[in-house]
């Protein structure tokens, strides 16, 4: 293909270039000019010199009529193509894959990766954490089903109510041992490592009486929040006898405060794993989760919300059949004594042994995943606003992140992060 000076297709034969001279061998007639006849004087025509055709490969067009050579960058060159680098990777298809020690993906993550990155945790590891989870929802649960019984036995007005609430501090005291101690289960699994209940007990205990003060002082600054929302309604309520339309007027205030609350709950989410991870005190923690929530508010809301709704819908699945069951052992509760608290908790033990089982089940499903999402958001916090990936690569022990034999340069324990002697 020579008939558009300066291109040819690549791999096309090179015709022989001369400068000056007949355009083609006697033997071989030019194209269109036959063959001289002999003895007889051919008109001298002016002799167009062949265009010179680029080697083999791509190159660059040069002016009209000139023979351009090889250029350089263009063409193949000593090493062309895709070349194979660590782990498979090969230049140009892409960026490389972030590395996965354990189950996440060292990198900023989205919503499907950490509720994924907690249901792996479970069940890479449920021998402690299904483990631990379902020894305290089993405590829980336990004492919850006699309290109820106790009430369904001693049908008055003070007992059913005493029964209901009476679980509450032992639950509170349940679940901050079950979010600190689950907590450092999901940081290990980070780092691709097992570790055992034991392991994790000594980790966790001498920042459990802490992880108590965040968490009630947490919840004290949420219900004083809805609570100061609620005064003018209560003092009314208490006065004298409001008409419904003083009543309407005074919920106002009350609609106000719950998004303030929910405000101040996401601000305050991430403490609990700052605390323990980091090992920080109860008000630094709390600061400590402001800052890393500033600026992400709405992306935690929205990871929080939906992983919440993925896990209560799963839960309410598998309470489902002990619920059904449940009510099918249960008598006529109308009249029972203690009005709706009486309905409540005065229930049968048969009931209450369904509603038990089921509950037990339910919490060692959910209690796990649901603190695995928690830290894996502190986590993705600090990777995004941190680069944590990098420090986490370290600790795991990769090698092309200066990691040696699964400890890092900063120890079996994990990097420490800025600003003193923090670790995940």
């Amino acid at each position: 293909m020579t008939d558009t000076p300066g291109w040819a297709s690549p791999g096309s034969p090179e015709p022989p270039h001369e400068a000056t001279g007949p355009s083609a061998p006697p033997s071989t007639p030019a194209p269109e000019q036959g063959t001289p006849q002999p003895g007889t004087a051919q008109p001298t025509a002016p002799q167009i010199p062949p265009q010179a055709v680029p080697p083999q490969g791509w190159s660059a067009p040069g002016p009209y009529g000139a023979a351009p050579g090889p250029q350089p960058g263009w063409g193949p060159q000593p090493g062309w193509g895709p070349q194979p680098g660590p782990g498979g990777y090969h230049p140009g298809w892409g960026a490389p894959p972030s590395p996965k020690p354990g189950v996440i993906p060292l990198r900023p993550l989205g919503i499907g990766e950490i509720l994924d990155g907690a249901v792996s945790t479970v069940r890479r590891h449920w021998r402690t954490a299904v483990g631990l989870s379902f020894g305290v929802a089993a405590l829980e649960q336990t004492l919850s089903a006699l309290a109820q019984w106790w009430a369904y036995e001693s049908p008055h007005t003070a007992g059913p109510v005493v029964a209901l609430f009476a679980t509450y501090p032992v639950s509170f005291v349940l679940g901050i041992i079950a979010a600190g101690l689950l907590t450092m289960v999901v940081s290990k699994a980070v780092l691709g490592r097992s570790t055992t209940l034991g392991e994790v007990w000594r980790d966790a205990r001498p920042q459990l009486l802490k992880l108590a003060g965040v968490t009630f002082l947490t919840s004290l600054i949420i219900a004083g929040v809805i609570l100061l929302g609620c005064v003018p309604l209560i003092a009314v309520l208490i006065g004298g006898n409001p008409d419904p339309g003083q009543i309407a007027l005074l919920f106002l205030p009350v609609l106000a405060a719950l998004p303030v609350a929910l405000w101040l709950g996401i601000q305050l989410s991430l403490a609990a794993p700052a605390l323990m991870l980091e090992r920080q005190g109860v008000l630094t923690a709390l600061a400590r989760s402001r800052r890393l929530v500033k600026g992400s508010w709405w992306r935690i809301f929205g990871v929080t919300l939906i992983s919440r709704l993925v896990i209560g819908i799963v839960g309410s699945i598998v309470a489902m059949p002990f619920l059904v069951i449940g009510m099918l052992l249960a008598p006529d509760t109308s009249g029972t004594p203690g009005g709706p608290f009486g309905a409540i908790a005065g229930a049968p033990p048969a009931m209450l042994a369904s509603l038990a089982i089921g509950g037990t089940l339910v919490s060692t499903i959910t209690i796990p995943v649901l603190a695995g999402v928690n830290v894996l958001l502190y986590v993705d916090q600090r990777i995004r606003r941190e680069a944590l990936d990098i420090e986490l690569a370290r600790a795991a022990g990769l090698p092309e992140f200066g990691g040696t034999d699964g400890s890092g340069p900063t120890g079996p324990q994990g990097p420490t992060a800025p600003g003193g002697p923090q670790r995940i």
